[in-house]
């Protein structure tokens, strides 16, 4: 698990687009979404009122895959991202989102402009020709 670990956030450990998977009624809807993983977690910016967001308000099991990385999890809205119990994760999301956090299209005193968690449950990772099967 070390070994993954220390690939999991060479490759997610920064700005990365994942594939974003949720389950509502049975029907799937997959989106990319910028995320950062840390400590067995990926880490989203996005908005309270959007379709993932409702969508995991009903249904928290989701799916994520990134390069050569698929894994299920538990989509938890952390809440409003100027929150104080936030202020870590969003201070990490100001640097590591530089590029584009700041564009215009966030509105950070809009109480809906939230942090979206997803605590990994298990996964599959490949790299260097080695398969690693991930228990959270």
């Amino acid at each position: 698990m070390k070994k993954a670990e220390e690939i999991l956030v060479e490759r997610f450990g920064k700005d990365s687009l994942i594939a974003l998977a949720t389950d509502v009624d049975g029907y799937p809807s997959v989106r990319t979404v910028d995320a950062f993983y840390e400590n067995n977690a990926f880490y989203v910016l996005t908005y309270a009122l959007s379709n993932k967001m409702q969508q995991i308000s009903k249904n928290p099991h989701v799916a994520i895959s990134g390069e050569w990385f698929t894994a299920h999890g538990i989509g938890t809205n952390l809440g409003w991202f100027k929150d104080d119990e936030n202020k870590i994760i969003a201070d990490k999301m100001r640097l590591l989102f530089s590029s584009w956090i700041d564009n215009g299209h966030n509105n950070f005193d809009d109480r809906n402009t939230c942090i979206l968690r997803i605590d990994l449950t298990d996964g599959t990772l490949f790299a260097d020709g080695n398969r690693y099967d991930l228990k959270f």
